[in-house]
C-alpha cells in the first residue's frame, strides 16, 4: 500500500455551469499509499489543490474521506481455459503446468506466471544492493532460491523441494556435518564506493568496502564479524534425568544453556530447548578446531548424558538471503566407559551479524542477559489532548462567602502526572454561572488508557473547596486532524453538595467543555534545533519519504575505565544508543572491552533532511541489576549529532568522533565513537529540493500556533511519557539514557551557555563589522588603487542603476563558488570552542549542574547571585543604549525639543527642493564623492548630523 499512488483532479462542466470557459481544469491532489488510513480510522482531510504550472490561477481545498481495507481473496484462483481454435500438443498436454511464482522484492509482492524453462529469468532491481528473492509459496518457511544466468536444472529444483520438506532425520552413526555441494551461485558485484576534540577520518587500511568480486552484503556500511552459530532444538530418547542443560565448547569458549523445557503431557526423556549462540570464529583456526556439544543432567547429580563432535572444516557457511538451514538429528556419543542413549535435533552454520539469529542469539563477547541485547525501540504515538473550558452553570457556591466579593471559581485538569489550572472564571448575567473559554492543552500516548480528571475549585478562602469533578476516559475523545470546529458538550458535575440530580445523585452544577486530540501538530520530544522529526501525529498528513538515512555503528576505541572489578581492575562494558525520528535503536553490549567493536547497521526513512541524528554511548549497569541491591543508571559516555542536511547524497562518512563529558570537574574526553554514515536520496530532483520551500512544522502551528512557555512544558511532559514507556520495554532503555539523547536539560541556566550565544552573535556580525572596516579603509584612502577603483564603480553604478540588482546577486554567487573550496568534508561533531568549554570556569560548571532548588551553601549562592547581578547589570545598560537611540529618532518629529525639530523639517524641506531641481544621479554622486574624500579635507572632529543626533532628548532622564 506504501508503494501505491492515487492522484485526484477536478474539473468545471461548462454544460452545466453557463461559462464559455476552455480550460477545464480547477486542480489536482497527488496522494501517496502511506497517507492512506484503514478503515475506521479515516477522516475528511482537506488537501491544497496543486497547479500544473506557476502562472495558473487555481486555487483552493478539496475534502476527500480516503481509507483502504484488506479484500479475502482465493488462494487458488480459477485456471483460465485455453481458447478452443487452438487445441495443445500432445507434448503440451502432457507437460504439467508449473504453479505461479510468488517474487518479493522490497517490501511487494508480486505474481509471476511460470515461464519456459529453456529461457532465463533476469530482474531489474533498479540500483537495489541485495539480489532478488523467490519465495515458492506452497513452503510454510519460504525458501529462497536464487537466480542463475543458466536455466535452472532438474537438480537444483529438487533441492528446493528438499529444503521445504520436513526435517531429515540422518542415521545414528553420522558425526560429521556434510558442506552442501558448491552451487552455482551468482556473484553480485559490489558498486565502487565513492585537534584531539574534533572529528577524523577513519584510514583505508582501517576501513575498507568488500572488494568487487564478492557479493553485496546487507550489512555493507560495517565491517563483517563472522560467528558460529548453534541453534539446539531439542532432544528425544535421552536416559533417565532430572533437568538435562547443554554445554558447548569450541576454541576456548565453554557455554552452558539454560535448563530444558517440557512440553505438557511429553515425557522426560524429550526436553526442548530451542534456543541459539554465536561463537566469534575465526576461518584461520576453522581447519584445526571442532566443536563439542554435551547434555549434562542438572547438579548434584551432573550426570553426562551424551554428546556429539563436529569438524569445523565441514561447517555450511550461510550468507543473507540463504534460507534458515534446516535441523538434523544426531545420535549422541557416550564417552569409554559409559554408553549414551537418545539423539539431539539442532543445526550449525557459520554466518555473519547480518544473520537472522544473530539478534537473538547468546553472544560470547557479551552474556545472555536481557540487559544486553541489540534492540530497536519505538517511540510511544503522542497527541496533543485539548480541553476547552468554556462555561459552568449551577454551581453550588458556599454559603457563607465575605459580602461584596466576588467568589473566585477555577477549573483545574489533570490527565496522569499533567496538572493545569485555568484562571479566574468571571461571572455571568446569572450568580452561579461562571465563564472561562479557555484552553488546556496536555500530551496523551498511545494506549488511551488515562482519564481526564476535570476538578471545579472555589478558591475565595484560604481553603479550596471542590465543588465538583468529572472524570473522561481519553479512548472516548474525539480525534480530529485539522482545524475544523468541533462541537462541545455539558458534563454534569460528581462529587459536590447539593440537591437531587437524575438517578438519584447529587446535582452539583454542570460543566460546558469542548475536547479534542489533534492529530495535526507535531508533539515535540526534542529540543527544536535537534529534532529528528516534524510530521503530525496522524499519518494521513504524512509525506512521502524523500530519502533513507544509513547508519554504521562500527565500534569506539580508548574508552575509560568506568567501573571497577572486585579485582581492582577498571573495566567498561559499553553499548550505543541511536535515534532518528520515531525509531531508537540499540547496540549489544560488549563486555569488559576498552574497544570494543559493534559492526550493527540501522536505516531510518528521512521525511525531511534538515533534522538531526544523535548517537550516544553508555556504561551498562542494569545488567547487574540481580546481583546488586538498588538498581543504578547507565553512566553516559559521550554523543555526537549528524545533522542530515549537511550530508551529500549516496555518499558515505566513515569517521572517528570524540567522545567529551562535560562534568563538574570540566571536559573530559571518554574515547572515540566509528561511525559509518549514508543519506540515500536522488539529487536534485523536485521531491528532494521541494522540502527547502514547505514549512517546517505542520499545518496546525500556523493556524492555531502554541505559545513558547507552554511548548517547552509540553515538551518535559513528552519527554517523560517517552522515558516511561521506553523503560517499559524489554530490554528497559532507562530513563537516564532517554533525557541525554533527548536533550532534556537544553533549556536550563548555564553561564557557559550564554556565552557561547554571544560569541555566536558576535561571529554572525563579524561580517558587518568587516564591511564597515573596509569601507573605512576606502574613505581613508589607505590604499589609493583601491579607492580609485571604487570610485569608478561607483559611478558606473550610479549612471547605470540597472545593473546594481545583478552586480550585487552575481557578488554573491561568486562568493559561493569561492567559498566551495573549504566547505566542511566529513559531518561534524561536538565543537568544544563554540560550546566555551575548554575555559569554563569551575565554579560556573558546578553552577550548571546544580539542581533546582539549589543544593548548594547560602554564601555560595549569595556569590553567583551577586556574579549575575553584575552580568545582568551589563546587560539592562546596554539595553538602555539601544531604547536611546530609538527614542532620539522618535524626538525628531516629537517636538520635546521644538528647536531640534525645528532645524530638522527646515533641512528636510530644504532638501526636497534640492532633489526636486537636481537630477537623483547627480546628487547621488556628490554624496558619493562627499563621503569618499580624501582625508586632506576632512575635519577630524565628529560631523555635524552626528552631533545633531546625540543632543536629541530621550526618555532616560525620566526614569526613577
Amino acid at each position: 500500500m506504501d508503494l501505491e499512488e492515487l492522484q485526484v483532479e477536478v474539473f468545471n462542466d461548462k454544460k452545466f455551469s453557463g461559462c464559455g470557459r476552455k480550460n477545464h481544469f480547477l486542480g489536482r491532489v497527488k496522494l501517496y499509499g502511506s497517507q492512506f488510513p484503514k478503515r475506521g480510522d479515516e477522516g475528511l482531510v482537506y488537501f491544497q489543490l496543486e497547479k500544473k504550472s506557476v502562472f495558473s490561477w487555481i486555487k483552493g481545498e478539496i475534502g476527500l474521506r480516503i481509507y483502504y481495507f484488506d479484500e479475502l481473496m482465493d488462494d487458488q484462483p480459477p485456471p483460465l481455459q485455453p481458447p478452443a481454435e487452438e487445441p495443445p500438443s500432445q507434448h503440451q498436454a502432457e507437460q504439467p503446468q508449473p504453479p505461479p511464482i510468488i517474487v518479493v522484492e522490497e517490501g511487494r509482492v508480486f505474481e509471476v506466471p511460470a515461464m519456459d524453462c529453456g529461457r532465463p529469468i533476469y530482474l531489474h532491481h533498479g540500483g537495489s544492493q541485495s539480489p532478488p528473492v523467490v519465495v515458492i509459496e506452497e513452503s510454510p518457511p519460504p525458501p529462497v532460491m536464487h537466480l542463475h544466468p543458466q536455466p535452472p536444472q532438474e537438480g537444483m529444483i529438487s533441492a528446493v523441494g528438499m529444503a521445504g520438506s520436513a526435517h531429515q532425520h540422518h542415521p545414528p552413526d553420522m558425526r560429521k556435518m556434510q558442506a552442501p555441494p558448491p552451487g552455482e551461485r551468482v556473484r553480485v558485484l559490489r558498486r565502487p564506493s565513492g585537534g584531539d576534540f574534533a572529528p577524523r577520518t577513519i584510514p583505508k587500511q582501517r576501513w575498507r568496502f568488500a572488494s568487487e568480486t564478492e557479493r553485496v552484503h546487507p550489512y555493507d556500511l560495517v565491517e563483517p564479524m563472522h560467528y558460529l552459530f548453534v541453534k539446539i532444538f531439542k532432544a528425544r530418547g535421552l536416559s533417565p534425568n532430572e533437568s538435562p542443560f547443554v554445554k558447548v565448547r569450541t576454541n576456548g569458549h565453554n557455554e552452558r544453556w539454560k535448563p530444558a523445557l517440557y512440553r505438557p503431557g511429553e515425557s522426560r526423556d524429550s526436553p526442548e530447548w530451542h534456543q541459539s549462540f554465536a561463537f566469534e570464529h575465526n576461518k584461520s583456526d576453522s581447519a584445526s578446531s571442532t566443536l563439542e556439544i554435551s547434555i549434562w543432567d542438572t547438579p548434584p547429580e551432573n550426570n553426562f548424558l551424551g554428546g556429539v563432535k563436529f569438524d569445523l572444516s565441514d561447517v555450511p557457511v550461510r550468507d543473507p538471503p540463504d534460507s534458515p538451514l534446516a535441523p538434523q538429528w544426531y545420535r549422541l556419543e557416550g564417552r569409554e566407559q559409559s554408553r549414551a542413549y537418545g539423539d539431539i535435533q539442532l543445526s550449525v552454520w557459520i554466518g555473519t551479524q547480518a544473520d537472522d539469529a544473530f539478534p537473538e542469539a547468546w553472544s560470547s563477547d557479551a552474556p545472555y542477559v536481557s540487559h544486553t541485547r541489540s534492540k530497536v525501540y519505538q517511540s510511544p504515538k503522542l497527541w496533543y489532548l485539548r480541553v476547552t473550558v468554556i462555561e459552568a452553570q449551577d454551581l453550588q457556591l458556599p454559603p457563607n462567602l465575605p459580602p461584596l466579593l466576588a467568589p473566585e471559581v477555577r477549573v483545574k485538569a489533570q490527565l496522569g502526572f499533567q496538572s493545569v489550572r485555568t484562571r479566574r472564571g468571571s461571572m455571568g448575567s446569572h450568580a452561579p454561572s461562571f465563564h472561562w473559554n479557555e484552553d488546556l492543552v496536555f500530551v496523551a500516548g498511545e494506549p488511551l488508557e488515562d482519564s481526564l480528571i476535570i476538578l471545579v475549585e472555589d478558591r475565595t478562602s484560604k481553603e479550596t473547596v471542590l465543588l465538583g469533578h468529572i472524570m473522561i476516559p481519553t479512548s472516548s475523545i474525539e480525534q480530529r486532524i485539522d482545524e475544523r470546529h468541533v462541537p462541545g458538550k455539558w458534563y454534569p458535575l460528581e462529587g459536590g453538595g447539593g440537591g437531587a440530580g437524575p438517578g438519584g445523585a447529587p446535582y452539583c452544577g454542570r460543566l460546558y467543555l469542548r475536547l479534542c486530540l489533534e492529530g495535526g501538530y507535531h508533539v515535540l520530544d526534542e529540543a527544536a534545533h535537534v529534532c529528528s522529526d516534524f510530521r503530525p501525529t496522524a499519518k494521513q498528513l504524512w509525506k512521502p519519504p524523500v530519502g533513507i538515512l544509513e547508519l554504521g555503528i562500527l565500534g569506539a576505541r580508548g574508552l575509560l575505565p568506568m567501573k571497577t572489578k572486585a579485582s581492582g581492575k577498571g573495566s567498561t562494558d559499553a553499548y550505543c544508543v541511536a535515534k532518528y525520528g520515531k525509531k531508537w535503536v540499540r547496540t549489544r553490549t560488549i563486555t569488559e572491552c576498552f574497544d570494543p567493536r559493534w559492526n550493527e547497521q540501522y536505516t531510518w526513512q528521512v521525511y525531511d533532511p534538515c533534522t538531526v541524528l544523535t548517537v550516544g554511548v553508555f556504561d551498562n549497569w542494569r545488567m547487574f541489576g540481580s546481583d546488586s541491591p538498588e538498581e543504578k543508571p547507565d553512566c553516559r559516555i559521550g554523543k555526537i549529532r549528524i545533522r542530515v542536511s549537511t550530508l551529500e547524497s549516496n555518499k558515505v562518512y566513515t569517521n572517528s568522533y570524540p567522545l567529551l563529558i562535560l562534568s563538574r570537574d570540566g571536559l573530559k574526553k571518554m574515547g572515540e565513537v566509528e561511525l559509518a554514515v549514508r543519506f540515500v536520496c536522488p539529487a536534485l530532483l523536485p521531491d528532494t529540493c521541494t522540502v527547502y520551500g514547505q514549512p517546517l512544522l505542520p499545518r496546525m502551528h500556523y493556524l492555531r500556533p502554541l505559545g513558547v512557555a507552554q511548548q517547552e512544558a509540553l515538551r518535559g511532559a513528552a519527554t517523560k511519557m517517552v522515558a516511561a514507556w521506553l523503560a517499559r520495554s524489554e530490554p528497559p532503555l532507562g530513563p537516564e539514557v532517554v533525557r541525554y539523547i533527548l536533550d532534556a536539560d537544553s533549556h536550563a541556566w548555564s553561564m557557559r551557555r550564554s556565552k557561547a550565544n554571544w560569541f555566536r552573535i558576535v561571529a554572525v556580525l563579524a561580517w558587518a563589522v568587516g564591511l564597515a572596516k573596509w569601507l573605512d579603509d576606502i574613505r581613508r584612502w589607505r590604499n589609493p588603487v583601491t579607492t580609485v577603483l571604487v570610485h569608478v564603480l561607483y559611478l558606473v553604478l550610479v549612471w547605470y542603476p540597472d545593473l546594481v540588482a545583478p552586480t550585487v546577486l552575481l557578488y554573491v554567487f561568486m562568493i559561493g563558488i569561492w567559498y566551495y573550496r573549504f566547505r566542511p568534508r566529513i559531518p561534524a561533531g561536538m565543537d568544544t570552542r563554540l560550546s566555551q568549554a575548554e575555559s569554563v570556569e569551575p565554579d560556573e560548571l558546578d553552577e550548571e549542574f546544580d539542581t533546582i532548588p539549589s543544593s548548594k551553601p547560602h554564601d555560595v549562592v549569595r556569590a553567583r547571585y551577586d556574579r549575575l547581578r553584575l552580568l545582568a547589570a551589563r546587560v539592562q545598560t546596554v539595553l538602555g543604549d539601544f531604547a536611546t537611540q530609538g527614542e532620539r529618532v522618535q524626538a525628531l518629529v516629537s517636538w520635546r525639543d521644538p528647536r531640534a525639530t525645528k532645524l530638522f523639517i527646515g533641512v528636510c524641506l530644504g532638501v526636497t527642493v534640492i532633489l526636486y531641481i537636481v537630477p537623483p544621479k547627480m546628487v547621488a554622486v556628490a554624496l558619493g564623492f562627499y563621503y569618499l574624500r580624501h582625508p586632506m579635507f576632512r575635519n577630524p572632529m565628529p560631523p555635524m548630523s552626528l552631533n545633531f543626533f546625540r543632543r536629541l532628548p530621550s526618555l532616560s532622564d525620566r526614569l526613577m
